[in-house]
């Protein structure tokens, strides 16, 4: 009968040849672990320190010519605020100071009169039944000719209320617009014309396109200019001519080109940069 006792010599050697496959079993599988080195976050200090090159919007300037009249030859140049004359467009503000200007131009005066204030007797024209037509008080009924109005208009103030500050800056947003569309032809004096003439003012304007080939221009002076005014009521198709005082900012956007006197425009920005009392 066999013996079932294995040689310790076998045993050995199994137990060598086990090990080698598990090793090489092992080295086979990769490895999943990862080492993951954290360090502790740098906290970086920003320091800003103003920079000399930037100049704040509030404290920046414009530079326009000055232009002669009636030859527009530059005479020298003017410098003027950044919040005058470069302002961005905002239709917003300019649409809210047009609706402000119309309402206020409007003259309210429509009146009609009411049942009460119209002159008649107050006798009933025919009996309340009896008679087949519809009933009818006095004469005096809107339903009658001659009679009142009924909720008809009476005269009102049509003006409405708009912020100084924005009524500002709609009046420096639309000198902006014409400013950076190249529109603003500033000129030192408007009093040069040797003669009210309606012809020499057109060949003047038709030189210089100012005239209904280009547009039409507004021609604002400091005070009242009587040639001109004159020249200009002969010629309604080629522009026109008012006086600082009675320009609003509807009349700075309706027309080609601006035109305005240097002491004109120093009023304007006297006017509306500061805020102050409307006039």
């Amino acid at each position: 009968m066999a013996s079932n006792r294995i040689p310790a010599a076998v045993r050995s050697l199994t137990s060598e040849l086990s090990g080698l496959s598990i090793r090489r079993e092992a080295s086979r599988t990769p490895s999943l672990t990862r080492t993951i080195t954290t360090s502790a976050r740098s906290h970086a200090s920003i320091t800003t320190s103003p920079n000399p090159s930037i100049i704040p919007f509030e404290d920046q300037t414009v530079t326009t010519t000055v232009y002669n009249f009636p030859q527009l030859e530059p005479l020298y140049f003017k410098d003027y605020p950044a919040t005058f004359l470069n302002l961005p467009t905002r239709r917003d503000i300019l649409h809210r100071a047009v609706v402000f200007e119309g309402d206020a131009a409007r003259a309210g005066t429509a009146s009609t009169k009411w049942r009460s204030e119209v002159r008649g007797s107050a006798r009933k024209i025919r009996p309340q039944k009896g008679t087949g037509k519809a009933r009818l008080g006095d004469k005096k009924s809107p339903m009658l000719r001659g009679g009142g109005r009924a909720f008809g208009p009476k005269p009102r103030d049509f003006s409405t209320e708009l912020p100084r500050k924005v009524y500002d800056l709609a009046w420096r947003t639309a000198l902006s617009y014409r400013f950076q569309k190249g529109e603003l032809v500033v000129i030192n004096r408007a009093d040069d014309l040797e003669a009210p003439s309606p012809m020499l003012l057109k060949h003047i304007l038709d030189r210089h396109s100012l005239g209904r080939e280009g547009g039409k221009s507004l021609l604002i002076t400091h005070r009242e200019r009587e040639d001109l005014a004159n020249a200009f009521a002969e010629l309604p198709r080629e522009g026109r001519t008012l006086p600082w005082w009675d320009v609003d900012v509807k009349d700075l956007l309706e027309l080609g080109k601006i035109v305005i006197e240097r002491r004109a425009l120093n009023l304007f920005l006297e006017e509306h940069l500061e805020g102050k009392r409307m006039r």
